[in-house]
């Protein structure tokens, strides 16, 4: 297997410090913007069209598409991410802000299956779980901090429904200059990053399938480099005794990949306020989420809605991607209708 070793030159390939001074990136929607979502959602509960089933021509929002027209281009060919502010989210039930969020990703593409139950709309809420001891806990059921990562699809959004009582902000880097400073840095430690790992299923494999897939952490294919990245599942892929044991070295280079994401001058710190809607593209984008104290109503607590989307330009996806890509279109198979009544969303994550 030939390794390329260069240098990602892109414009998803920037640093937190020089993002915080621009507001570029975050997209406003104005109140034209929002009276055409309003009837958007109004036509699309007149027809019955609910989710999963809504798609871009069920939701016509021709203003506002413009708009997500150019956060398309940025997430597939950009900076790879962006965040859209303004939708009054306090005005909406919760099924109602959930169409609003559907119809709008529906824009950039299909949602697709984030979990092994089919579930379409992600609830990010804490359960109280412990992702470190718990191999069936997901970070997103719990209030800790969230290590760097990668989700296994070709954008991730989220809408922000409540902020939790303190903490909370969501951090993202480019995962592209992590790439170009490991090999500046370290070029013996960026090999072994292009070189494969195994990664925990974490008990989500289908039958016949290995409880860990395999695949690199840098990927280059056709011209454009793919990372996936989440160090909590390659750590934890370890507790199987057919997999490899992490050498040294492999151990330097995973360190080195945290603590330039944990850099302050690497990432951007991006507190979400309510109707705010985050979406990246996870080939070029790691995010994290700092751990967070919760208010002890309910209905207060903090609450993201979070959508796996695909988009066009990512059509043809690195071979060594086929394997987890399985996975998604197996969960696809049986798609869940989303939920909304807390008891029903406590019930659903608890699975």
């Amino acid at each position: 297997m030939t390794i390329e070793m260069r240098a990602v030159d892109h414009p998803s390939v920037w640093r937190g410090l020089d993002m915080a001074r621009r507001e570029d990136w975050i997209v406003r929607l104005d109140d034209a913007d929002c009276l055409e979502l309003d009837a958007a959602l109004a036509q699309t509960k007149a027809r019955g069209v609910g989710m999963p089933a809504l798609s871009r021509k069920d939701f016509p929002i021709p203003g506002v598409a413009r708009k997500l027209a150019g956060v398309l281009t940025e997430l597939e060919d950009g900076r790879g991410f962006a965040l859209l502010r303004g939708l009054p989210v306090e005005r909406y039930s919760k099924a109602d802000a959930a169409l609003i969020y559907w119809g709008i990703g529906a824009h950039f593409g299909p949602a697709f299956a984030q979990n092994a139950q089919g579930d379409m709309l992600g609830h990010v809420r804490d359960l109280g779980a412990d992702w470190r001891s718990d191999m069936k806990a997901r970070g997103y059921q719990t209030r800790l901090r969230l290590p760097f990562h990668n989700d296994s699809t070709d954008v991730v959004g989220l809408l922000c429904l409540h902020r939790a009582k303190a903490g909370g902000s969501s951090l993202i880097v480019s995962s592209t200059a992590v790439h170009n400073e490991v090999l500046a840095r370290r070029p013996d430690m960026a090999r072994v990053l292009c070189e494969p790992f195994c990664v925990d299923r974490r008990g989500e494999e289908s039958a016949g399938q290995k409880p860990y897939y395999v695949t690199p952490c840098f990927n280059w294919f056709q011209g454009r480099m793919f990372i996936r990245y989440n160090r909590t599942y390659i750590d934890s892929a370890q507790r199987f005794a057919e997999v490899p044991r992490l050498t040294e070295l492999q151990r330097e280079a995973l360190d080195m990949m945290d603590e330039l994401c944990d850099d302050p001058a690497f990432h951007l710190d991006m507190p979400f306020e309510p109707g705010d809607m985050q979406f990246v593209c996870n080939y070029a984008i790691l995010h994290s989420r700092t751990d967070y104290e919760d208010y002890s109503d309910p209905e207060r607590k903090r609450h993201l809605l979070r959508l796996w989307l695909r988009t066009p330009v990512f059509a043809e996806l690195p071979p060594a991607f086929a394997d987890r890509n399985a996975d998604m279109l197996a969960w696809q198979s049986n798609p869940k209708v989303p939920v909304f009544d807390v008891s029903e969303i406590v019930a659903e994550l608890a699975h």
